[in-house]
């Protein structure tokens, strides 16, 4: 990591005269801003806060820190769960939470412009009555728009619509000296020259600080249902994966959970799962103009699931169904953490095939270990959530067990041809293991991309290859 200056009484004199109270500094500063979800990977406090409210802002205090040599972590919501806004290397945390205006919804190009602060969950207010949607669904609703783009966040109707990646059209960034720069647009395609707005996304701050973005609209479907699958194990429900996604159903989401991660769940919503009698289940949701129109692919589902061995399909077709079932698969992470007095994390993506070989080798790692490990994830897509519980394990215990886990779970993704992160990112937790992924050269590769956006590496250092 490079030698940076550490921030002087002038340097806090500079940020007030020119931000006034959107600057905190020692006991001013909240311990939210030394931490993201993921505890386990440490807390850092910055030297001082920065709540950004313009581009213009951010332009001025990266020009600022660029001449200095002054770090510079950007933060939304802090959701994270790599330590991707944390300030390792202290210096300022520059958020963009109050960046959070939609700025336009433009229907007849089917595309809206945001603040980066927009949470995701407030988005589909300013697209109500337009029959349009932004189809990227990560799990936390809490996370903000701008934070998504920066990870490359997936969730659960990736296996239909994509990732965040396929509908980011346009960003205004700025650059480490403060210089602001658009790239792409409203266009739908372009061939002109590198695509820098690939590069920007799932970067993680590295090598830019994201104030603005165009993303994609895509027609909004009339109706959506669940059928939620019971199998006596989870190696009969991820089994019937690959024949669920090659049926010709076109399914939106297609998710497995084990019984004990849903019994977590119940314990932390206080409510009933619609079914506790089986070992997994997979959970596939359907998209459509109607229900005469999907009606076939449920047909096709039912009959497909029962010849594989599921216990029976439970169709989800009215709000309060659903919301029984997918509430309680969105409380998962928090009802694995609810359980545990820690846990680390792996997010781990294998070829969809993989899926079965992994699961037995995830669950014989964690027996062999002795540790309690619980896991759900995009079966669709082939990306897993492994959580290595602590417990009651002592601090040499788990430190021993958890490194010996992790290690032997990347290892097997990487013999399986997979990657570190299917969307949560690599922050400065999870460095390591893409190093040992993808190998000296496209490191170096990545470092170079750095430098020449980031010269004097003050943008979030310490993450991803810096």
């Amino acid at each position: 990591m490079n030698s940076f200056s550490r921030i002087t009484e002038q340097d806090l004199a500079w940020l007030r005269a020119e931000l006034g109270g959107r600057v905190f500094s020692g006991e001013e500063i909240s311990s939210d801003y030394d931490h993201d979800e993921m505890t386990e990977y440490g807390h850092f406090m910055p030297e001082a806060v920065v709540l950004a409210e313009s581009t213009e802002d951010v332009s001025r205090v990266l020009a600022y820190c660029s001449r200095r040599g002054i770090p510079v972590t950007p933060r939304g919501a802090g959701t994270g769960l790599c330590g991707g806004c944390v300030p390792i290397a202290g210096g300022i945390v520059l958020s963009t939470e109050r960046m959070k205006k939609v700025l336009e919804v433009d229907t007849a190009n089917m595309t809206a412009t945001v603040e980066p602060g927009v949470l995701l969950m407030e988005f589909p207010k300013a697209l109500e009555g337009t029959g349009l949607f932004y189809p990227p669904d990560p799990g936390e609703k809490t996370a903000t728009m701008g934070g998504n783009a920066m990870t490359n966040a997936g969730g659960m109707r990736a296996v239909r619509y994509g990732v965040t990646r396929d509908y980011v059209l346009g960003m205004e960034v700025v650059l480490a000296s403060g210089e602001v720069i658009h790239l792409g647009g409203k266009t739908v395609k372009t061939s002109s020259g590198y695509s820098l707005i690939d590069l920007m996304i799932g970067s993680e701050g590295t090598l830019g600080i994201l104030t603005g973005l165009t993303v994609k609209l895509v027609p909004e479907p009339k109706v959506n249902l669940s059928l939620l699958m019971p199998f006596d194990d989870l190696d009969a429900c991820i089994g019937a994966v690959p024949r669920v996604l090659g049926c010709g159903c076109d399914p939106t989401a297609v998710e497995f959970m084990e019984r004990e991660v849903i019994s977590c769940a119940e314990t932390y919503l206080g409510k009933q799962f619609p079914d506790t009698g089986a070992g997994a289940y997979l959970l596939v949701r359907l998209d459509g103009p109607g229900r005469e129109a999907l009606q076939p692919a449920i047909d096709t589902l039912t009959d497909l699931a029962l010849s594989l061995g599921a216990k029976d399909v439970l169709l989800a077709d009215t709000e309060e169904r659903k919301d029984s079932i997918w509430n309680a698969r969105g409380a998962f992470l928090e009802a694995i953490k609810g359980s545990t007095t820690t846990m680390d994390e792996c997010d781990v993506v294998v070829p969809r095939d993989a899926i079965p070989v992994f699961v037995h080798r995830m669950m014989a790692i964690g027996k062999e270990a002795g540790v309690r490990i619980r896991s759900f994830g995009h079966a669709g897509d082939g990306n897993l959530h492994i959580y290595v519980c602590r417990d009651q394990l002592s601090d040499a215990d788990w430190q021993e067990k958890v490194t010996s886990v992790m290690n032997q779970l990347y290892a097997e993704a990487r013999l399986l041809r997979g990657e570190v992160s299917g969307e949560h990112g690599i922050g400065h937790a999870k460095k390591e293991f893409l190093a040992r992924s993808v190998g000296d050269t496209q490191m170096a590769l990545m470092r170079g991309i750095k430098a020449v956006f980031d010269p004097r590496g003050i943008l979030n250092p310490g993450k991803i290859v810096s």
